[in-house]
């Protein structure tokens, strides 16, 4: 049971309460059973603040959304009482159920466990002389040090964090300049380009005396390329990536984490992007942030370029209890073959299982002048399903799964 102030004063009430016309009375009701009990627990209801405060564990933990909402209670209709940004660090005072109580600048209220990352008293979301390391080349220390990506598609950042905005990309075999380091990321240059930072991970150089401690840089900002001959049918295809939702528009909101639909489908279609980019195709976005692009405005875009087709991303909801995947086409004669292609994928590429292909009379497949497809990707109002799709690595396994389903279509 949880002891609030209300329980605080209600049971000195019952204590204070009690008729009192004489001393010895009063002496009496102390040494009864139902007196002693009385006592002891407005003691220890006095003390559980004090002893609460010095059993807190307040840490601190940077946010990893967006902007995420901060609720008055831990559930996922509870009032919104503000939000934080991306890369926000906040003050973590209590967790329940998966929702965390955190304090941020006079804001004080739950969110959503899963968009925290706890982060070390040395972890810093700037830049500082403490944590940054000049990169030098230890074998000629007047020579750049230079380095080459050894991942099929890695993300360049404008500043050592995946809170940072994303201002391009490298393939594998690129040399770069590497100009410093700071936890795990590499400050980097191209011939002719504005220097960015990306993982360290994923470049690899000979003869530095740069130290780092500890790798933060992140596995998520890069996907390897499977290793089949089927993917060089994507070779030169204009395909259009499209994250649903954005903006004020979230979609659907996970019954049980809270989560954004419009969050899944941009990072999702940021790792089909990579996939598709890395076996050679051309690939454009609807949105490649937090915006809401019209509906029209989405699907003129494929005529506008003259795609060669259109990936629509979603993730359900349901009021039943439906789990699961879904692909949808509006034509047959362009639509149909696009679909079965990436359901057959999804069928067995991904921890969820496929409901197979349906109908679906959207807009964007509509008025859709090339072959179109929307996939939803597992309802977020299944715990289950919530549970597994808001992880990066189920992402990573739609994103291969559509993409190969693509290139299954373009190869017949």
């Amino acid at each position: 049971m949880k002891i609030c102030k209300h329980d605080h004063v209600h049971a000195t009430r019952i204590a204070s309460n009690r008729p009192e016309p004489s001393g010895k009375v009063r002496n009496q009701a102390w040494r009864s059973p139902m007196g002693w009990m009385i006592t002891v627990l407005a003691i220890m209801i006095g003390l559980l603040p004090a002893i609460q405060t010095a059993y807190a564990s307040e840490y601190s933990a940077k946010v990893y959304a967006t902007s995420l909402n901060v609720r008055s209670e831990p559930a996922a209709d509870a009032q919104i009482v503000g939000s934080v940004k991306e890369g926000a660090v906040v003050t973590v005072q209590d967790a329940q159920y998966g929702w965390l109580k955190i304090q941020s600048e006079g804001l004080t209220g739950w969110v959503a466990g899963h968009y925290l990352k706890k982060v070390s008293e040395s972890t810093s979301t700037d830049v500082s002389s403490s944590d940054k390391g000049t990169a030098v080349n230890a074998k000629d220390p007047k020579a750049p040090l230079t380095g080459t990506v050894t991942a099929d598609s890695l993300r360049i950042r404008s500043g050592p964090g995946t809170n940072y905005d994303m201002i391009g990309s490298l393939t594998e075999g690129n040399t770069v300049t590497i100009l410093s380091s700071s936890s795990g990321w590499l400050k980097i240059k191209m011939t002719d380009a504005a220097a960015g930072w990306v993982s360290g991970e994923y470049v690899t150089h000979e003869g530095s005396s740069t130290v780092t401690e500890g790798n933060t840089g992140n596995a998520n900002d890069s996907v390897k390329k499977p290793v089949n001959a089927s993917w060089e049918t994507l070779k030169g295809k204009s395909i259009i990536v499209d994250a649903g939702h954005g903006g004020d528009d979230p979609g659907t909101i996970g019954t049980t984490y809270g989560t954004l639909e419009k969050d899944l489908n941009l990072q999702t279609a940021q790792y089909l992007k990579d996939y598709l980019n890395s076996a050679g195709a051309h690939v454009t976005m609807t949105r490649a942030k937090d915006e809401k692009p019209s509906l029209s405005s989405r699907a003129q875009l494929a005529q506008s370029i003259s795609a060669d087709a259109f990936i629509s991303i979603h993730y359900n909801s349901s009021p039943k209890k439906v789990s699961g995947t879904l692909t949808f086409y509006y034509s047959e004669t362009n639509d149909l073959k696009l679909a079965h292609a990436i359901e057959k994928q999804l069928g067995t590429g991904v921890d969820l299982k496929s409901n197979g292909v349906s109908y679906g009379n959207f807009h964007v497949l509509r008025e859709n002048s090339v072959p179109s497809s929307l996939v939803e990707l597992g309802f977020l109002t299944h715990p289950t399903d919530e549970s597994i799709v808001r992880g990066p690595a189920y992402q990573k396994q739609a994103a291969k799964a559509i993409a190969q389903g693509l290139a299954d279509y373009f190869a017949k």
